[in-house]
């Protein structure tokens, strides 16, 4: 079972209010991805739900209360060394992005209301929106806009270099129209490059490409920053042998080998590589027998499997090496 299943079991036996105090906690993408497999989930046999039960139990009986509850000690510890006024703005940066503003709504919406809520503002309004969501929301979002304003906004994303309270506060003003927020805003550091090359990764196929040229046209070198800094499926060749080994655990044979028939023979190479004798041989004899297949479809199974990859390396499970960093 994946992580998502074991999740959504382990919330499906607490019960109602147990449950719904844990997903409190939790971010909207979480929450969303757990919901999905908690509706979708059947039959689920009683040595499972014992199996996720001992898992748990086992894991929580290694941890510590060490880091529960930390925000409010760090607060009291700083102002008691520094006093309350210097410690103030070292504890906003310590604890940057507590603070919930009206923004924070859009990450609970689907992708098509954001861009139906956006579509009619600013490109500067809607690249700050944009850099507030997940990389896959904003692409999603994004998608749905005309295509002049696509590379309008990706390029505006590139080039933020964090907002100024008073343009924060603006922006914040707009989204309270239809949502709450807390009007004690802070400067807030979003956008850059490595934010617009996260968006256009989860682009569909081609759109990311007609995008980097138009803003190559207009910024060469931004768009090769923006280039150097993507991931894309072809990359995974420069995983390491247990990374890529730990990414297979994920990734299911069918969504492989459909995603294969897209790729290198390099990729193709590492991955049967990092595979039993058996497996591999499984997996290129079903390749081999699906026939054609609409390259729609392969690009969408290297879209989920990259986005396995970018979650395991936010988790710190994986890294990954962008073009002209530094390899520890």
């Amino acid at each position: 079972m994946t992580g998502v299943q074991r999740a959504a079991v382990l919330l499906l036996s607490l019960g109602e209010s147990d449950a719904a105090e844990v997903l409190k906690h939790m971010e909207p993408k979480e929450v969303q991805k757990i919901g999905i497999t908690m509706a979708t989930m059947t039959d689920v046999s009683r040595e499972k739900v014992q199996m996720v039960i001992d898992q748990f139990s086992a894991e929580l009986g290694n941890t510590t209360s060490l880091g529960v509850g930390s925000d409010e000690y760090i607060k009291n510890m700083l102002e008691q060394a520094l006093g309350k006024d210097k410690a103030g703005n070292l504890v906003d940066r310590i604890l940057l992005g507590r603070n919930t503003t009206g923004l924070d709504a859009l990450k609970w919406m689907d992708p098509r209301a954001v861009a139906d809520l956006v579509r009619n503002e600013h490109p500067q309004i809607i690249a700050i929106v944009m850099s507030h969501l997940e990389p896959d929301q904003a692409a999603q979002a994004l998608k749905l806009l005309p295509e002049r304003t696509r590379v309008d906004v990706v390029l505006r994303i590139a080039t933020l270099d964090g907002i100024p309270p008073n343009a924060l506060n603006e922006l914040n003003e707009i989204m309270e129209r239809q949502f709450a927020g807390n009007q004690n805003l802070k400067s807030s550091n979003v956008g850059g490059v490595q934010s617009a090359a996260n968006i256009l990764n989860y682009m569909d196929g081609g759109q990311d490409q007609v995008i980097l040229k138009q803003i190559g046209d207009i910024d060469n070198p931004l768009g090769t920053r923006i280039q150097d800094l993507m991931f894309v499926f072809d990359d995974l060749v420069d995983l390491d042998d247990r990374e890529m080994q730990l990414v297979l655990r994920e990734v299911s044979g069918e969504r492989l080998g459909l995603a294969l028939r897209g790729a290198d023979n390099k990729v193709k190479e590492k991955i049967t590589r990092n595979m039993s004798s058996r497996a591999a041989e499984i997996l290129l004899e079903d390749m081999e027998a699906r026939g054609p297949v609409r390259l729609s479809d392969v690009e969408t199974a290297q879209r989920e499997i990259l986005a396995i990859v970018k979650r395991m390396a936010d988790e710190g499970t994986i890294s990954l090496g962008g073009a002209g960093e530094d390899m520890l």
